[in-house]
């Protein structure tokens, strides 16, 4: 049952607590909402160690390994941030990544809004996008990027967006959902503790899509979240154009590895015809193997948030 809530006065009371204002709404972190028994954090506490945070899946830490994500004021229409380094000082130079140097993902806190779009870096170290909060609402903001001589990172911020919001239900699980007159269909079953395939898709009209066009350095960009304390999982397809052996459609095949059971929202972008669109999916994965090694950890040791794998939480875009 939908419910309507009023933001306008919680976002008054936060800048409130946090002695802050922020352009549409000020971005604030808080301790994500977490699904079960898993523990996130907006930064890292107080004396925990690296170790323990390498554990966490991407983007539920503001700040790590030194690197801060730090939204700056803008205009109403614009969203805008630095990443400040070990150094304090704002970072100016990135590494490209899948054709950017930096991916800003914004999502709403109900998983209704999703974008995926790439700010412009000023002199200075600030970033600047014409804003991707479309309405009122809360809404988590992470950057996945990779400053050069570091390793990449995805940092995430809650921002609040005022006005009137009608909250939205998860979409129940489906293998199939349509987008601008296309049609993708889903086929694979994640498990947490194992990399698992995951393909997906994509016909129109009844017909197979087999001329995609490469976006962002590949045929689709996958990107999932975890219900709760959306929890940032970055994987990509296996296989890129030009390799030799990768077709351009029907199916693109990601090797995921989700950190823990639990619901997730899937978004696939994938370019065709000229235009990019965007592809949703509820999806649940199942129990832990028995064999598998305790949520969060690494046979060889942990898996730093944001690592260069395929398919690790948190991964970069490399």
């Amino acid at each position: 049952m939908r419910t309507v809530t009023r933001l306008a006065g919680f976002a008054v009371g936060l800048a409130a607590v946090f002695s802050a204002t922020y352009g549409i709404g000020r971005v604030v972190d808080r301790a994500p909402v977490v699904e079960g028994r898993h523990e996130g954090a907006a930064a890292r506490p107080m004396g925990e160690s690296d170790e323990a945070a390498d554990r966490l899946p991407g983007g539920l830490l503001v700040s790590d390994r030194g690197y801060t994500l730090d939204p700056v004021d803008a205009r109403a229409d614009e969203f805008a941030f630095r990443i400040t380094g070990p150094d304090g000082h704002p970072v100016t130079r990135y590494d490209v990544a899948h054709d950017k140097q930096m991916h800003l993902i914004v999502a709403r806190r109900d998983l209704s809004g999703f974008r995926h779009v790439h700010p412009d870096l000023a002199a200075d170290g600030t970033w600047r996008v014409d804003t991707p909060l479309a309405g009122p609402g809360q809404w988590r903001a992470f950057a996945d990027f990779t400053p050069t001589g570091g390793e990449p990172l995805t940092l995430g911020v809650d921002v609040t967006v005022p006005g009137e919001l009608t909250e939205r239900p998860l979409p129940a699980p489906a293998t199939s959902t349509t987008v601008d007159g296309y049609t993708v269909t889903l086929t694979g079953a994640p498990q947490p503790g194992r990399t698992s395939p995951l393909t997906l898709s994509i016909s129109r009209n009844g017909q197979p899509v087999t001329d995609l066009e490469p976006y962002l350095g590949a045929y689709g960009h996958l990107v999932a979240l975890r219900r709760g304390d959306l929890a940032y999982l970055h994987v990509h397809p296996d296989g890129a154009p030009g390799d030799g052996r990768t077709r351009p459609g029907p199916a693109v095949t990601f090797l995921v590895d989700v950190p823990s059971t639990g619901s997730y929202r899937l978004y696939l972008d994938f370019q065709h015809g000229g235009a990019v669109h965007t592809a949703e999916f509820t999806l649940s994965t199942g129990t832990a193997p028995a064999d598998a090694p305790p949520t969060g950890s690494n046979p060889s040791g942990p898996a730093p948030t944001g690592g260069a794998d395929h398919g690790t939480p948190g991964h970069g875009h490399n």
